[in-house]
């Protein structure tokens, strides 16, 4: 049975059609899926599925119950997790007291106000333990305010964490990070208990297929291809709405390129194509064959 399931769900603003009959099966235990491409309209379906808005059409299953209708606290209590590609943290507390409030948050002794919270070892002991999961190594005493952003990021991830989730929404958590941060962000991923079904919403192609097992690009809201990272990859259809036409005649071809500058390794296996009526651009962070995209 699977953990999630969306059935031809349709989400509308006025004229603009954000998702168009998206259905997703998302299986337990499943590392990833990441749906990947044009950016609002994919947002607006993980919104839908966590009830942040409701779709116009369509429904919503977590573990074969129709939570369509269903608010995001009732949900979360069935074992669904979120997070926003905007951090909401507490600056002002440090690490370990974000995370002792989000686990505190959930259980019914959060209404006690007589005892002091460090008198709630179990708490203290799961706050730990969940404080020490970011792939970087963030102070437990730092202010959350001053970690890096992509220390924001895995801290914002360890609290939806913090709910022992069956499945976690995770939306473009590599978003504005630098590529020593995305390489962070997809180790901490990929270090997640494998029992945990991700649906992860992501532009950054190396945290996509270094996390996914299975992939769903969408295109203008509809769903545009599903498979494995390596069907994806030479997917015809996906390099078409990425690129535009891939049948255009090749004026100029380079294969294998290797380079150095002294003792730098610039140029590592490259291979490009420039077609006919294209304007190509090769940037540093993409001059080598490792690239998968």
């Amino acid at each position: 049975m699977p953990v999630l399931e969306l059935r031809q769900l349709c989400k509308s603003f006025g004229g603009l059609q954000a998702t168009r009959e998206v259905t997703l099966r998302i299986m337990p235990g499943e590392p990833a899926r990441p749906s990947s491409a044009k950016r609002r309209r994919q947002d607006h379906a993980v919104q839908s599925d966590h009830r942040h808005l409701s779709g116009d059409i369509g429904q919503v299953l977590l573990f074969g119950q129709d939570v369509t209708k269903w608010p995001s606290h009732k949900r979360t209590a069935l074992g669904m997790a979120r997070t926003f590609q905007v951090t909401h943290l507490f600056p002002g507390l440090t690490v370990l007291d974000n995370v002792l409030l989000a686990i505190k948050g959930l259980r019914r002794s959060k209404f006690v106000m007589w005892r002091f919270l460090s008198s709630y070892k179990e708490v203290y002991d799961k706050a730990i333990i969940c404080s020490n999961k970011p792939a970087s190594s963030i102070a437990r005493i730092s202010r959350s305010a001053i970690c890096r952003t992509g220390e924001q990021r895995q801290l914002e991830i360890v609290l939806g964490l913090a709910s022992d989730p069956k499945i976690l929404l995770l939306d473009e958590p590599a978003a504005g990070l630098s590529s020593g941060e995305s390489t962070d962000m997809a180790k901490f991923l990929m270090k997640l208990d494998p029992k945990l079904a991700i649906l992860l919403i992501e532009h950054d192609m190396d945290v996509v297929f270094d996390v996914a097992s299975q992939i769903s690009v969408l295109h203008f809201g509809e769903i545009l291809e599903t498979g494995t990272p390596k069907q994806i990859h030479s997917s015809a259809r996906v390099q078409e709405s990425t690129w535009g036409r891939t049948n255009l005649m090749a004026i100029l071809e380079v294969q294998d390129i290797h380079t150095y500058y002294g003792d730098a390794y610039v140029l590592q296996g490259l291979s490009l194509q420039l077609e006919q009526a294209r304007f190509s651009a090769c940037s540093a962070a993409t001059a080598s064959a490792n690239r998968r995209w």
